[in-house]
């Protein structure tokens, strides 16, 4: 796990936000806004708002520091990492920076509706035992996002390799999204786009784990909260408007077939392996086999066939082999 030193001894904020920036300036300066109107909207008089600099290079983590000292009076803290070390690692600097009651995880892409701290704060009142509490993303227009999933698993595999709608429907019960409204306690995991993290929590069962550079770092997160007995809670009052590829490029990638980053199958084969045991990639694997084996031979008979996206037949194979390969990183509290 990343080495990061604990914050300074000092009364907990109420809530702290932590929000990751890499070559995203203006995205992140809209973000602490609407984040700094909720705190008054909402009337938290004890929040503040970390953003981390994930060594963007490009000037923006200046442009923040420019606009932190225009504005003295604003709670807001920039921590400048001397690595891109990913999600995980720049959001356990953001919490590590400051001591707090809440943690809310937000991307640079997202911006708070007006209430959501109060929303969100007023469920965890009432849901003591939830030590993850997920809002409910949306597009600008309102459109509701889906943002809470099961578990994947060598089922879903098959699923996502196939991408038929028999297979799909035959499987359902295994199928990783879960459109909206969401049924109570149906969600394994939520988005890590925006979700509120109670301190106790992670005082509990340690921070985010960095052996994930990004992709599949919340599903593993919230796996290792529910073993410790820590419960999931969807909040649809609280409300954050998410610009869905705003901070990463993977989703687009995926949209368009083309060739995915190297961390997307290490981070695949990591958490099929904290989920499922050494064998678990490689179930995951196959699963994925047998669902393209269902797809070409649709092909075959004539049906239309979407292609899968480049060289994963592969890349399954090798790059998530890559994912044990890092002997000096944990594995985020995980057998």
């Amino acid at each position: 796990m990343t080495d990061i030193p604990p914050s300074a001894e000092r009364t907990p904020d109420e809530i702290v936000v932590s929000i990751i920036n890499y070559r995203t300036g203006d995205l992140t300066l809209d973000c602490v806004a609407s984040v700094l109107a909720d705190f008054q909207a909402s009337a938290i008089t004890a929040g503040h708002v970390v953003v981390v600099d994930n060594a963007s290079g490009d000037g923006s983590d200046d442009q923040i520091a420019d606009w932190i000292a225009a504005h003295p009076e604003a709670p807001v803290t920039l921590v400048r990492s001397p690595v891109n070390g990913g999600f995980s690692d720049g959001h356990n600097r953001g919490m590590a920076a400051r001591k707090a009651q809440f943690y809310l995880i937000l991307n640079s892409d997202a911006v708070l509706r007006p209430g959501f701290c109060q929303a969100i704060l007023t469920a965890a009142a009432a849901h003591p035992d939830a030590g993850l509490l997920a809002p409910q993303l949306e597009d600008p227009d309102g459109t509701i996002q889906t943002s809470n999933f099961r578990r994947p698993s060598p089922a879903s595999e098959v699923i996502r390799g196939a991408r038929t709608g028999l297979v799909t429907r035959l499987l359902r019960r295994w199928d990783v999204p879960i459109a909206p409204p969401v049924p109570t306690g149906a969600a394994d995991w939520a988005s890590f786009a925006c979700i509120l993290l109670r301190g106790r929590m992670v005082d509990a069962i340690g921070p985010m784990d960095d052996g994930y550079f990004l992709y599949f770092e919340d599903t593993e997160y919230c796996l290792r909260a529910q073993r410790a007995g820590w419960d999931l809670v969807h909040v649809p009052q609280a409300r954050a408007v998410h610009f869905r590829g705003g901070s990463g490029p993977v989703k687009a990638m995926e949209r368009a077939r083309r060739r995915l980053p190297r961390y997307f199958y290490e981070s695949r084969a990591r958490i099929f392996r904290q989920t499922y045991g050494p064998t678990g990639p490689v179930l995951a694997n196959l699963g994925w086999y047998l669902g393209r084996g269902v797809a070409e031979m649709r092909r075959l008979i004539g049906k239309p066939v979407g292609p899968p996206i480049a060289h994963e037949a592969r890349d399954i194979w090798i790059d998530g082999w890559r994912a044990g390969r890092h002997p000096d990183r944990g594995d985020g509290g995980m057998p």
